[in-house]
């Protein structure tokens, strides 16, 4: 999601707002051993002119690995990329109290020890950031949904979420029976609200009869709306009470209720970043149309190795349609009737024919 910077000490109460809304979980601290997590399977590896990559670390905010979702998905790109090149892959988690000091320093103990290239999850590492990458210029710093660090050693890794919330707002307006279908965010945020303006054009370019119902959560400076399930939940069965009978949500941990929503009323609801229907509980599974894809381990494969390769760039990079970045998800086969007209609609994103807007 995106609203990415500044000193944003009261977002700490958060449970990491990073990467859209995977479901959230509260995880260790601070510079101890990392837990042995699972190798992913590596790709060909090629000739590296900078063979000194040895140590890569990345920095979660306060939910850490382990979430299923997004943290994850971010934590196994730079895990693919540590294994190809035979380095140490190190992680650590910011605490629930933690302030942009706090945050500055663990990237400076991690600076210190040598630890070249290291990933920043979430924006709430973005100012403290600007301030450590100027001090430690020889490390390359990536930070994962910011684009607004500026320094010759820093590379924003941030996503076209609009596309991919675009495809399954199609999915949406192409199963849709009612023709009433709705968006739940978690807070009314600039990065929420990329989905919902690529989940509603979708909608309306797939089925321009259908009405997009849209809901947040909460609103600033209140971000309770990421890990509310019982509100989740409620929303979501005012909106299916109102004739809505699918709902895209991108709300955090809330979004689980929207998910149990969908399954007691008999109706669909879609996911955000990981493929959900695989994470979610059985009795929920079956009503999971689809999940917006945020393919993080994309964006933080590319760039570890692009410093590896020596090609790494400063300034922003976007992953979307074209690069990977974000998609849809076809698990449970219930868009396979519709799927050769999705991916049509990708390929003129792609083309640029189709120009998914990033606000309402």
């Amino acid at each position: 999601m995106h609203f990415r910077s500044g000193t944003l000490t009261a977002l700490s109460a958060l449970a990491l707002l990073v990467g859209a809304c995977g479901p959230q979980q509260a995880a260790p601290s601070d510079l101890g051993p990392s837990p042995g997590p699972p190798v992913l399977p590596t790709k060909n590896p090629v000739p590296l002119p900078n063979a000194s990559i040895t140590k890569i670390a990345v920095a979660f905010d306060i939910s850490g690995r382990g979430d299923g979702g997004f943290n994850d998905i971010a934590y196994d790109g730079a895990r693919q990329a540590a294994d190809e090149l035979g380095a140490e892959l190190r992680e650590v988690t910011a605490k629930l109290d933690d302030t942009d000091d706090d945050r500055a320093e663990r990237l400076r103990l991690l600076a210190g020890a040598d630890y070249d290239p290291i990933i920043a999850v979430g924006f709430t590492y973005a100012a403290p950031l600007q301030i450590v990458a100027a001090e430690f210029p020889a490390v390359h710093f990536g930070i994962v949904d910011d684009a607004t660090v500026n320094a010759p050693n820093v590379e924003g890794i941030t996503f076209a979420e609009q596309e991919g919330s675009f495809l399954v707002g199609a999915a949406a307006g192409l199963k849709t029976k009612t023709k009433a279908v709705g968006f739940i965010g978690a807070v009314q945020l600039p990065l929420l609200q990329k989905f919902e303006a690529g989940y509603t054009a979708g909608v309306r370019a797939a089925n321009p009869d259908a009405t997009v119902e849209v809901t947040y959560l909460s609103q600033p400076p209140d971000y309770s709306g990421f890990g509310d399930p019982p509100h989740g939940r409620e929303a979501a069965l005012g909106m299916y009470d109102n004739g809505v009978d699918i709902i895209f949500a991108a709300a955090g941990g809330s979004g689980s209720g929207v998910h149990e929503a969908a399954a007691s009323s008999n109706h669909w609801s879609i996911g955000v970043d990981a493929d959900e229907y695989t994470l979610a509980p059985e009795s929920v599974r079956d009503h999971i149309l689809t999940s917006m894809l945020k393919n993080a381990n994309v964006g933080t494969y590319t760039f570890v190795m692009s410093v590896a390769r020596g090609t790494f760039v400063a300034g922003n990079q976007t992953f979307g349609l074209a690069n990977g970045g974000v998609g849809y998800s076809t698990s449970g086969g219930f868009v396979a009737d519709i799927k050769t007209k999705l991916d049509a609609f990708a390929a003129q994103i792609i083309a640029g024919t189709i120009s998914v807007p990033e606000t309402p």
